[in-house]
């Protein structure tokens, strides 16, 4: 007897279903193989599978088993098929009478006495089914929370074995009320803004970075606060939409991130350690590819301190991801595309020891020119253009620092940004951006029309030696200043200040 269960696989980032056949023999030597490409952890479920289907009071077929995971050319990774493969022999031997286990959506690791473990790509695999027009699925119970605002599909929660098949077999089936229905606890900044003293260059341009998603450098002496200044980004930023949610959340899930928890509510902020390798940043790595912290960092921010000391490698990959928000792997059979847009902030000292132009100590810096300049090298220049806002960070007064001279909060902050990205967003509702950093081509002429005066300043801006690049990134960042002062065009000072923050570093 033969009985089909829909099943799915994930590659890189892109959900793929399977299906899981088991077909029980009444003669024949009594083997079981599992065939359709599958790799050693979907080979090893075979004793998985048979202790759970034992410790959970039925019995392991002791005829030929054939497990079949189709399409046969797509290569199964994983122990997420286990569930649906004990199901599947559970009913192909005759033991459960499940009539509707071919339309019902299941994934699981099993354990040995028949507890549900969760899977990696629950949420991605639960989304692909839907848009299958599945209606019902089986999930471990710590990956329920998963479902988190998707309608359309019914997600049922099982502990073991046991519950699966009571699911299956037509008993009692638990639906999971989605997280989303359940009040979701507000989280204090992580930094407040008015914990950071002095530094109002920089503050005013960590709010500019976050009212139009624009990449950050901040370069100065060590100490002065570039790092909290950078922390201090996430908290001012708006919340993520429902879509954003699920866009991040499936990420998130794929690298084994939101095991027994809901959606992502809040904006990832990823902060390297300048030892990672270039796979581990931009993704990939051996077998099927996995996302790296480039795509963790999707539509969040990507914090990378002491930016020179990160392997050349490293510091020139991030430049296509910057430009087109993806990440494309490619292997000999197939590439994937990992989604990349993300705000990078990073930060650097003037000089290798840190304290050359610092005017706080200023015979304190031991470097000559040559190190200086060698120093200042490993930022090249294709880099260094594609920071939109580039912010001198300075020591801070001891007068501020005695006096406690705070600025604004974060929440404060935080209001003057969502109504910018709100008129973002009414601005760009018909088109594919989301942001002022991501206007390109007819979007960016039509967004960011100079009046005669401000384009004679343009003129002088270009003439300086400014390449296109550079004056494109300083009409969004131009853009998103006028949209701060709810203005609807782009006005000279407001074109005026945006290239006042493209100081050389």
């Amino acid at each position: 007897m033969t009985v089909r269960v829909c099943s799915s696989g994930i590659f890189g980032i892109e959900e793929h279903a399977v299906e899981v056949e088991v077909d029980v023999a009444s003669n024949g030597v009594p083997v079981y193989e599992t065939v359709g490409l599958p790799d050693t952890a979907v080979r090893e479920s075979r004793q998985r599978v048979r202790a759970a289907i034992v410790n959970t009071g039925f019995r392991m077929p002791r005829r030929r088993t054939i497990v079949n995971l189709s399409p046969a050319s797509l290569r199964k990774v994983g122990t997420s098929y286990d569930l649906p493969i004990a199901l599947g022999i559970l009913g192909a031997s005759g033991q459960i009478t499940a009539p509707k286990l071919q339309q019902t959506f299941v994934v699981g690791e099993l354990g040995l006495s028949g507890r549900l473990r969760p899977v990696r790509g629950a949420l991605a695999m639960l989304i692909g089914a839907r848009a299958r027009g599945v209606q019902h699925a089986i999930v471990p119970a710590n990956n329920a929370a998963e479902a988190d605002g998707l309608d359309g599909i019914n997600i049922h929660a099982a502990q073991t074995l046991a519950d699966a098949v009571q699911i299956v077999t037509g008993g009692e089936i638990p639906i999971v009320c989605p997280p989303s229905r359940r009040q979701q606890p507000c989280s204090s900044p992580e930094v407040d803004m008015r914990d950071i003293y002095g530094q109002p260059l920089a503050r005013r341009a960590l709010e500019i970075a976050a009212a139009g998603g624009h990449n950050l450098m901040l370069y100065g002496p060590p100490g002065v606060g570039k790092s909290l200044l950078a922390r201090a980004l996430r908290d001012i930023l708006p919340p993520l939409s429902r879509s954003e949610r699920l866009e991040v959340s499936c990420i998130h899930s794929i690298s084994g991130l939101l095991r027994g928890t809901g959606l992502v509510q809040r904006r990832p902020f990823r902060s390297p350690h300048h030892s990672a390798s270039v796979a581990a940043i931009i993704g990939g790595g051996q077998g099927i590819p996995s996302p790296g912290e480039v795509s963790l960092a999707h539509r969040g921010v990507l914090f990378i301190d002491e930016f020179p000391e990160f392997p050349r490698p490293i510091r020139e990959a991030l430049r296509q991801p910057l430009e087109t928000g993806a990440v494309i792997v490619a292997r000999a059979r197939r590439s994937v595309r990992f989604p990349a847009r993300f705000q990078l902030v990073a930060t650097m000292n003037p000089c290798p020891c840190g304290y050359y132009g610092d005017s706080s100590r200023p015979s304190r810096c031991t470097c000559t020119d040559a190190n200086i300049q060698r120093y200042r090298a490993r930022v090249s220049g294709p880099m260094a253009d594609r920071f939109d806002l580039r912010v001198p960070c300075h020591a801070v007064a001891p007068d501020d620092l005695l006096n406690h001279a705070c600025g604004e909060p974060s929440a404060m902050v935080r209001a003057r940004v969502a109504a910018a990205r709100k008129l973002q967003r009414q601005r760009y509702d018909n088109e594919s951006c989301h942001s002022n950093s991501e206007l390109s081509g007819e979007q960016l002429r039509a967004a960011c029309s100079l009046p005669e005066s401000s384009q004679r300043v343009a003129s002088r801006m270009l003439s300086r030696g400014l390449s296109a690049r550079g004056f494109h990134r300083i009409l969004r960042v131009a853009r998103t200043i006028a949209d701060l002062a709810n203005c609807d065009s782009v006005k000279t000072h407001h074109l005026a200040e945006a290239f006042s923050f493209r100081t050389d570093m």
